[in-house]
């Protein structure tokens, strides 16, 4: 009995926060064929507060005001990326159901990533497309320095889940269980290049390449930054540029460019940082820039065109 409640409460969190609300639609530029599912990354989530506070800032809206059905998904802020994939498949297969589609459009950033290529590896059937959007595909250098050299104390990981869990609650999501250790591990280098031996899917076989454009028939592409001060009204700027320093070679503060390529690279240096990404925080970042809607849109629009 405990179990069937545990699944039927699974499904209720999944449902209650991976549909957007569909409004009104302004134009088709961005309609795509098959739904789009958005997977978060690290202390991700969908929204805080009551939605004053959104993970993919005005993505979701900007997308369906141009025709696209779009699907915001919440997992486990703090996980391996094979325990988060899980909780991202049941997810995308809720989706499925409930609009009847054949496929979907899978876009995950940072360790969302991983997780999209987990339910592209698992059931290539019902994807489309996957796109990885400042994504470490190949591990992260900071991630690197943590499991190295031990700089976190068990203290200091149980912090990190406590303040998982406390944007979980904010967040109004569910519950689910934290780990900050398995998260940080997932992401090393090491960790990344044992989750890409089950899923190699469209991972570059060089240093700083592309990837194959298909596999089992789904399209893969990426893009990312690799400006990490981007607008001094932002306070998370100081923190994406204090990480950044970590990484030898241009990076969005977190991921560096080369780390970031799966399939087709698409951009690997707009002038953004790993938040501004998701166009966080409310739109704060490079004003000089390309609008982070606009390349959602576009990108949209890119999947429209290709029959996705």
């Amino acid at each position: 009995m405990k179990t069937q409640q545990k699944i039927f409460a699974s499904l209720v969190v999944a449902l209650s926060t991976s549909l957007v609300t569909q409004g009104a639609i302004a134009s088709t530029y961005s309609q795509t064929k098959y739904p789009i599912v958005l997977a978060h990354g690290m202390f991700g989530f969908k929204s805080l507060l009551g939605g004053v506070v959104d993970y993919w800032y005005q993505i979701p809206s900007d997308l369906q005001a141009n025709g696209a059905k779009v699907y915001v998904t919440q997992v486990a802020a703090l996980e391996s990326s094979e325990v988060r994939g899980e909780q991202f498949l049941k997810q995308v297969q809720d989706v499925l159901a409930i609009t009847g589609a054949a496929k979907v459009n899978l876009m995950g950033h940072s360790h969302g990533g991983h997780s999209v290529r987990y339910v592209a590896g698992l059931m290539p059937s019902k994807v489309a497309s996957v796109t990885a959007i400042g994504s470490p595909v190949k591990g992260s250098p900071v991630a690197d320095l943590v499991t190295q050299t031990g700089v976190l104390s068990p203290v200091a990981y149980g912090a990190l889940n406590a303040l998982a869990g406390i944007i979980e609650l904010f967040n109004g999501a569910g519950s689910f269980n934290q780990s900050a250790k398995n998260s940080i591990a997932s992401l090393s280098t090491k960790g990344s290049a044992a989750f890409t031996v089950k899923f190699p899917q469209a991972v570059p076989t060089t240093a700083c390449g592309q990837g194959a454009a298909t596999v089992n028939g789904v399209k893969y592409y990426s893009w990312s930054g690799t400006k990490r001060l981007t607008n001094v009204l932002d306070p998370t700027d100081a923190l994406v540029g204090a990480t950044g320093l970590f990484i030898s070679t241009a990076n969005d503060g977190l991921v560096s460019q080369c780390s970031s390529h799966l399939g087709v690279v698409l951009r690997d240096d707009y002038s953004m940082n790993h938040l501004d990404e998701v166009n966080l925080m409310f739109g704060l970042r490079d004003i000089f820039s390309t609008d982070p809607k606009s390349v959602y849109r576009s990108h949209a629009n890119r999947l429209k065109l290709a029959g996705l």
